[in-house]
Order: C-alpha cells, then structure tokens, then sequence
C-alpha cells in the first residue's frame, strides 16, 4: 500500500545507516516522508523509565538544526527529491504538540527494538495515529555507538553515510 504521508522519527543524533535504511523503506510505500527529529529542543525533553539515557545532554549533542541539514544533505545527496521531504520537529513526549507539526493522515512507521519504542507506537495510535510496525529492520548500529567511537577517534565513519561523515567532521569540535 502507498500512503501519502509516511514518517520517520528519531533522535538523529547523527543520523546513521540504519537511518537511511529505515527513511528508504518509508520512502518506497510513500508520496511524502516527513522525518520528525525527536528532542528537538532540550526543555521539552522529559525522563522517560523506558528511555533511561535519551535526555541526558550528553546523548543529545547536535542541535535540531545541525540534524535537519545532515538529513537534508544526507537525502539531498542519495538522490532523493527534497520537494517530497518534509523534516520537522517531533516532541515526542508532547502529543498535544503533534498536531502542529504532523499532517493529518500521516501514517507513523516505527521500528519496534524494545520497550520504549512499544510506547512511542502506542502513543502515536493513542493521538490517532495510523501505526505500521516495522519489525524487518534489525538493529545493529546504535547513535551510541557512533557518539562513542566520534569521541575516541575509533571508526565511526563506516557506521554513517558519506556526508553525514563530512558534515562531522567539518563540524567544529565542542559545538552542539
């Protein structure tokens, strides 16, 4: 089935290949993807028992607008047709919030690891939201992981895409 609104959501914090991989399988059943970038102002972030480590400041180093260009360069240079590309905030612990940035109609894909992403499909449908679970993705790389290896100079760069590695790397060091 094709929707005409499908969507994406995440932290981004970078954006990684299992993030291209997730945005390409929207993107097949799609008209538009919006990609909704969660946290995306630190006071709207709460602590969530399911989501121990998500809003700490250290977990969330880039800023809103530094993870809308990576996406959007990121998409731009994959080939993707930006005109169809919608990318917004995503409060995700605010759903009266949802309105002012979702379409009505939007479908929300969400890739189910654990708990907490069990919560967020159940949040969606409680806002009545359509929900497709994505349960063929498997998880292999973390933001974590990437955070991590950027920090100790390891090799982060073949867990991201091509510029999402330029993007960081011209990024100067302590910003965001």
């Amino acid at each position: 089935m094709r929707y005409k609104y499908g969507m994406i959501h995440g932290r981004f914090q970078p954006f990684h290949l299992e993030h291209l991989r997730y945005f390409r399988l929207v993107w097949e059943r799609s008209e538009h993807v919006i990609v909704g970038i969660t946290n995306p102002d630190p006071s709207t972030i709460l602590v969530d028992e399911l989501n121990e480590h998500r809003h700490l400041p250290e977990e969330n180093p880039l800023t809103f607008t530094e993870r809308l260009m990576m996406i959007q360069e990121t998409l731009r240079d994959e080939g993707y047709p930006l005109e169809r590309i919608f990318i917004v905030p995503l409060p995700i612990h605010h759903p009266d919030r949802w309105q002012y940035y979702v379409p009505a109609g939007t479908v929300m894909f969400v890739v189910v690891y654990s708990p907490w992403e069990r919560q967020k499909a159940e949040r969606f449908r409680g806002a009545g939201l359509e929900v497709v679970v994505v349960d063929n993705l498997k998880k292999g790389i973390s933001g974590q992981e990437v955070r991590s290896l950027l920090v100790s100079n390891g090799n982060w760069e073949r867990l991201v895409p091509p510029t999402v590695a330029r993007f960081l790397q011209r990024k100067p060091e302590g910003e965001g």
